[in-house]
């Protein structure tokens, strides 16, 4: 690619920097495009990190293909999978942190509540699911059963924007029926992201919440009371650096190598169908747990205000620049109308459910019940949204408290439905 008649040629990784942040800064003012008081926000870039990767996917792949011993080699997918990836250790270990000093405390308090919503979530996902099997099978006369039920797993998996239930998918199904799950996942994902976040924008108005009132409601919500008679001791810590980054490097560290151990979960062990909390669930455990303690000894293991606030906004752009572009290569040549109607039922209908559950049984405040929702509905860029829309950090913690048991759910489910159907 060159600019300006090729005074400016831009080539290989020059190339591919100068598409970030070109979706970056288009995005952000995608994102900022305000009707009727609801935006994308940071969704802005995901959308436009689609357009580029339908547009100019190939370009890209160009540029990043290099030639050894006369073989082409294209280094794009893993280019694309480590800004997808680094954003997403930034992001939810940020969360973790931000999260920890009050999230044992809230979760001990809300812990059935928690439990039970991921669940409802889930499960209504999961009968969904079967809903759309059936429908499919019996109206639209989907003649391959066994390919349309991994059609239909691969769609759960993207309206829920699960990457782990979309792994355990493609190892359960036939082989030769795992390009079904992958094209419903990416026909899914985009509303499974987009539907979300505007869902955490529209009903705070339709409600017409007072976010000062709410943001009162989920501090008292997630208090707890201080023991009498004993006082905080004031630790003189030992800081690495002035900005917490070797901290943070290191729960990252932790938590990745946490999130690489795996759980079989057939007879053939390690070898067959697994389970594994992945670098999402890893780093949001060890970040919780360090920004619970804060210190490790004399040393303080909590980065500062300021360096969690930076991370967790670059860290959700990365996240969604790698697998926006990544998905909008394929979007194009997959995607089927009919295929993205059962997508979007299967985003809209248990994010519902679990949002009037949350508030007429389990009696959540609004704060609460929408960052539960977040994690039991997987969305990593909903939490962001949200937490825009709050003006508080503090949602972060039913997130982090509801998103490792939907995480469980969700896979346990996708499997479930390949097996039985």
């Amino acid at each position: 690619m060159e600019l300006f008649g090729g005074v400016i040629p831009i080539t290989g990784i020059t190339f591919f920097m100068f598409s970030i942040f070109a979706i970056i800064v288009v995005g952000f003012a995608i994102g900022r495009i305000t009707i009727k008081g609801i935006s994308l926000g940071d969704a802005g870039v995901f959308i436009m990190a689609l357009v580029f990767g339908c547009l100019f996917y190939s370009q890209l792949d160009a540029q990043l293909t290099v030639k050894v011993a006369g073989v082409a080699i294209s280094y794009t997918e893993k280019a694309l999978k480590i800004v997808e990836n680094l954003g997403l250790i930034l992001f939810v270990t940020s969360v973790g942190f931000i999260a920890g000093p009050k999230f044992f405390g809230n979760f001990k308090k809300n812990f059935k509540s928690y439990v039970v919503l991921a669940l409802v979530v889930i499960l209504a996902g999961g009968l969904t699911a079967v809903g759309c099997i059936y429908f499919g099978r019996g109206v639209m006369g989907e003649e391959n059963h066994e390919e349309f039920t991994a059609m239909i797993v691969g769609l759960l998996s993207g309206s829920l924007t699960s990457t782990p239930a979309f792994s355990a998918a493609k190892a359960t199904v036939n082989p030769i029926y795992e390009g079904a799950v992958s094209v419903g996942h990416g026909i899914a994902y985009i509303f499974g992201v987009i539907g979300v976040v505007l869902f955490v924008q529209l009903v705070p108005k339709m409600m017409r919440a007072d976010m000062d009132v709410e943001r009162a409601k989920l501090t008292e919500a997630s208090a707890t009371p201080a023991k009498e008679g004993k006082k905080e001791k004031k630790l003189k810590l030992l800081e690495v650096d002035g900005h917490g980054f070797a901290a943070f490097a290191l729960a990252a560290i932790v938590g990745t190598f946490i999130g690489m151990i795996k759980i079989p979960l057939t007879a053939e062990g390690l070898s067959g169908t697994c389970f594994s909390l992945t670098t999402t669930g890893g780093c949001l455990l060890t970040s919780l747990v360090f920004g619970h303690f804060g210190h490790i000894g004399p040393v303080n293991v909590m980065p500062k205000d300021s360096t969690l606030k930076i991370f967790k906004e670059f860290g959700l752009i990365l996240f969604l620049i790698g697998a926006g572009i990544a998905g909008g290569a394929e979007f194009v040549e997959l995607f089927q109308v009919s295929y993205f109607i059962y997508g979007v039922v299967m985003t809209i209908v248990p994010m519902i459910v679990g949002f009037f559950f949350a508030k007429y049984v389990l009696k959540l405040n609004l704060l609460n019940n929408l960052g539960s929702l977040t994690g039991a509905m997987t969305s990593t860029p909903a939490l962001g949204t949200l937490i825009g829309v709050a003006k508080t950090d503090d949602v972060a913690a039913a997130y982090a408290a509801t998103y490792p048991i939907a995480l469980i759910a969700v896979v346990l489910v996708s499997q479930f439905l390949v097996i039985l159907f």
